[in-house]
């Protein structure tokens, strides 16, 4: 089950730079590129062995230092339900203000483990000042100064031993599929397609959070578990922040499948947040597989499936070899294609390659075309494996591995790609010493 970690408080008290913090030796899901609006709000951290996904919802929050109350009071709602650990921070050289005091009591009523966060404390004088947030009624506060990192050790300690790190639940040795996507791209309508009225083929499942379902589907057959995150609940008393809603369903499903089926609008083309969503699955390296839907609304031309996919492949790079199916969910078109596509993409990403058959293929192409010398030093290939990881990662051993650039590491996972089946799957290659 996916660990999130929200970073909740009013604007302005460092939130963002905690965020930063905890995620900067780990690659960001989502980048500040062209393309994407908004900056980095969910990343990878790790400590004490534990991975955990961390939740910035202070950029969700619209307006800055006049933010509106009813703003901050919806994130955090949407965050005491959807995350396993809250962080609320405080800046204590300002104290308690009035907006702090809203966020504690929303705290104060859930029922997620709370971390008061001292943040900003950088001197002596500063660490007796943070006494005064007892009297928020959630426990010690930790002092910390998220600019220097200190405290952020003693904090992480404390985090990390109330996430759920030995949580298992019912393991079926079949491929899980998530059905993932913006609002209203038609999740529930292809989910309804897909399964139709023959209610006997499926068998709903417990799923590992209180909104998404797994439901086994063994029909024409195949058998799969796919994890449904379309509208399973209706939110009372939140007025839903659609975007951040979705993005923290997204995370939680995609952490916990095998593949993601990425629905995009087909009136709307792949939007920003589709991008978000694309990023956070390369991350995880999980395969991915495009659901273009909606496809019986577009106009057609003589060219518009092969400059339509064009398009989705301008805007994924530099990782482009994605399958790309369209559908119409109204019209069940081509629903069972694509979980075909998804068993394939699922297929390449277990698969091993042998040593001796990838060393006959890759070595004669890097001689062919050895990476450039830098300052007179030549990099000699001389061995290549797979190493035995969740998806496909490659180990290329040469004598001096420091030298080798990005646009040459590049250039391999393309010629791997040419050479061997790897759609869909997000790989990795490490330069190691001989």
């Amino acid at each position: 089950m996916a660990n999130i970690v929200a970073i909740v408080g009013r604007p302005n008290v460092g939130k963002s730079t905690i965020f930063n913090r905890l995620t900067e030796s780990r690659k960001a899901i989502v980048d500040a590129e062209s393309g994407v609006t908004r900056d980095r709000h969910y990343g990878k951290s790790e400590w004490n062995g534990l991975e955990f996904s961390v939740i910035d919802t202070g950029g969700y929050v619209k307006g800055s230092d006049d933010i509106f109350e009813g703003e901050i009071r919806k994130q955090v709602k949407l965050a005491i339900e959807e995350a396993n650990v809250i962080l609320f921070v405080l800046d204590v050289s300002e104290g308690i203000t009035e907006d702090d005091k809203v966020v504690a009591d929303i705290l104060r009523r859930g029922k997620k483990k709370v971390f008061v966060v001292s943040n900003k404390v950088d001197n002596f004088v500063r660490q007796g000042m943070s006494g005064e947030f007892y009297s928020l009624g959630l426990g010690e506060p930790y002092n910390i100064s998220a600019i220097s990192g200190s405290g952020t050790g003693e904090l992480l300690d404390e985090v990390v031993k109330v996430l759920d790190a030995d949580f298992k639940e019912v393991e079926l040795n079949i491929p899980k599929f998530a059905i993932v996507g913006r609002p209203n791209v038609g999740k529930s309508s292809f989910i309804n397609a897909l399964l139709g009225k023959e209610r006997n083929i499926v068998t709903d499942i417990a799923g590992t959070t209180r909104d998404s379902i797994n439901t086994r589907y063994t029909a024409f057959g195949h058998d799969f578990l796919l994890i449904d995150t379309a509208g399973i609940r209706k939110k009372s008393k939140v007025e839903e922040d659609l975007e951040f809603y979705s993005v923290m369903r997204s995370i939680r499903a995609i952490e916990d499948c095998d593949v993601i089926l990425l629905l995009i609008d087909a009136t709307l083309g792949l939007e920003a947040q589709d991008i978000n969503i694309f990023r956070l699955a390369e991350t995880n390296r999980k395969g991915i597989v495009i659901v273009v839907n909606k496809w019986d609304l577009v106009e057609k031309t003589t060219n518009s499936t092969k400059e339509y996919e064009e398009k989705i492949r301008e805007k994924l790079a530099p990782f482009r070899d994605v399958p790309i199916i369209f559908t119409s969910a109204i019209t069940k078109q081509r629903v069972l294609k694509a979980v075909e596509i998804a068993e394939e993409v699922c297929a390449n990403r277990v698969q091993t390659i042998k040593t001796r058959h990838l060393n006959d293929v890759m070595l004669p192409i890097v001689e062919n075309q050895p990476p450039a010398a830098i300052k007179g030093k030549h990099v000699k290939i001389k061995f290549i494996n797979q190493l035995p990881t969740h998806a496909p990662t490659f180990a290329f051993y040469c004598n001096l591995p420091q030298y080798v650039t990005e646009a040459y590491i590049r250039f391999l996972e393309n010629r791997m790609r040419e050479q061997f089946n790897l759609a869909g799957v997000p790989i990795q290659i490490f330069m190691r010493k001989k």
